[in-house]
């Protein structure tokens, strides 16, 4: 039987439908927002150290005097009894060169002496013969002047070829490649049969004496040296440190490696093997400062167009960001030239996963604990 409703009962239940309804609405809209999980944090406090800015480099032992030798004169190279590594005495005969035609060169030379020795002579003696027939006046004044000029032509004559014959005898003698001083042979650059001219490197002589590290640098490195700077080396095989000072900086680059040479003399290398790698250390180059900041590179953030870091507000424990200007890189750290200041903490790492206010716990290594010994069996 269908039940009639009076129109007071229709309101009645009308409102009581919307008063459950608005109820359950708002019983679901008080669902409280997850909230954002705290984070720990590794701090760090900005202190003030030094810069020292320094370089490493690996050099090679050398000697302070190295010598390129060969012949002053041009021949087919018949001997060479030298070789890399001979250490050889001043005077010694290092290479020699056919000498067949400098010597009949000499031996002709010689002979052009011998006649115009003689000429003088008789020039000498009709001189003499005609200076007494003067006296007695038999002949004239001028013809005893004529008698002395053909003298002293004779005479010049023979300065002339003596001086000849000693280029002559020279050139037979340059056929020989003796040590200029004493030292060690480091490299051989002609053989035997080979015909080499004047001035050719044959053998590279290097002297006894000090010793100097040479390496090389970039051209940004080369304007923070100077000479007599002093550095420290250290011996590779031996671990033997040294000290040493500036001597040279290449005044242009090498053409290959556009990079500068730099000799270190150093002290007491007279016995120091030659060709022996040291390591050369660079300290307190131009640009070290004493009181600078610096941080790890894992502190900073790219935020748009700059640099920022995160520090931490020590009262509500909440980081937010600070702007800094980046200065010179120092191996894993950076130069902070500005932006902060000594005492405050900044955080180290993890700075890609912070937000602005967002509170944080400081980071803590616990003690480690020895591995859990293993459970006996049961009983």
């Amino acid at each position: 039987m269908p039940i009639h409703w009076s129109l007071a009962a229709r309101r009645v239940f009308h409102f009581c439908a919307t008063a459950v309804f608005l109820t359950t609405l708002v019983a679901c809209s008080k669902k409280e927002a997850p909230q954002e999980p705290l984070r720990s944090v590794k701090l760090i406090t900005v202190t003030a150290g030094e810069l020292n800015v320094s370089g490493e480099y690996a050099a090679e032992v050398r000697a302070r005097v190295e010598s390129r030798l060969g012949f002053q004169v041009p021949g087919k190279l018949v001997a060479r009894p030298a070789d890399v590594g001979q250490r050889v005495a001043a005077g010694h005969l290092l290479a020699r060169v056919d000498a067949q035609d400098y010597q009949l060169a000499a031996q002709a030379a010689q002979a052009q002496v011998n006649a115009a020795s003689s000429q003088r002579d008789l020039a000498a003696a009709e001189f003499k013969r005609f200076e007494a027939l003067k006296t007695q006046n038999f002949i004239s004044g001028a013809e005893l002047e004529r008698r002395e000029t053909s003298l002293k032509a004779a005479e010049a004559a023979l300065s002339q070829a003596k001086a000849q014959a000693q280029a002559q005898s020279n050139q037979a003698g340059y056929a020989r490649l003796t040590a200029s001083h004493a030292g060690v042979i480091t490299a051989v650059e002609a053989e035997v049969g080979q015909v080499v001219s004047a001035g050719q490197t044959v053998l590279r002589l290097a002297h006894d004496g000090p010793r100097d590290a040479v390496f090389a640098v970039s051209e940004q490195m080369v304007l923070a040296l100077k000479v007599g700077q002093t550095m420290q080396a250290t011996l590779a095989s031996t671990g033997q440190t040294l000290k040493g000072q500036v001597r040279e900086l290449a005044a242009s680059a090498d053409p290959v490696t556009r990079t500068y040479a730099v000799k270190l003399a150093l002290d007491a290398s007279e016995r120091l093997p030659l060709g022996a790698t040291v390591n050369v250390l660079a300290a307190g180059l131009l640009g070290s400062q004493s009181a600078v900041i610096k941080l790890p590179t894992s502190a900073l953030r790219q935020e748009g167009q700059g640099t920022v870091v995160w520090l931490l507000d020590e009262a509500s424990m909440t980081v937010n960001t600070q702007a800094v200007q980046v200065g010179r890189v120092d191996g894993n750290e950076v130069v902070i030239a500005a932006g902060l200041k000594p005492g405050q903490k900044v955080v180290s790492a993890g700075v890609h996963v912070l937000s602005p206010g967002q509170k944080v716990t400081v980071y803590r290594a616990g003690p480690s604990t020895a591995p859990a010994a293993a459970a006996s069996a049961p009983r």
